[in-house]
């Protein structure tokens, strides 16, 4: 069975979506290869994130900042834009969804905590509907 391709996009690909491939590569096993990317990258991990997952468990430092434009032409089963709406281009892919989430680059910790557990629990339903 080849794996299935799971991207998460938002803006900066610097939290959210770093968070929700952080979290799919954790609960997804063997069937699913996890990926992110931003519509406009900022080209690093926000420091925040690798802290907050820091608290789950999750090594967050070894990921990095990557362009949507590394997914051109990758065949994509699902892909999950995470609350840039219009500014996230069209991804090619099976299965498409929008999470409305916010951007807790600016938020206290109590609130970015309370957002990383939102990507959790989102991601862990897309990946049961996955099977």
């Amino acid at each position: 069975m080849t794996p299935k391709i799971v991207l998460f996009v938002c803006v900066e690909n610097s939290n959210r979506s770093q968070m929700a491939e952080a979290f799919a590569r954790i609960h997804g096993g063997p069937g699913v290869v996890a990926a992110s990317s931003g519509s406009r990258s900022s080209g690093r991990v926000n420091p925040r994130a690798t802290e907050f997952m820091k608290e789950v468990g999750y090594d967050l430092s070894t990921h990095a900042s990557k362009s949507l434009a590394e997914f051109d032409g990758v065949e994509i089963a699902v892909a999950v834009t995470m609350g840039c709406g219009d500014e996230c281009p069209l991804v090619k892919a099976t299965r498409r969804e929008e999470w409305q989430i916010p951007d807790p680059k600016e938020m206290p910790a109590e609130d970015y905590r309370k957002v990383r557990d939102l990507i959790e629990a989102k991601v862990q339903k897309l990946l049961a509907e996955l099977g």
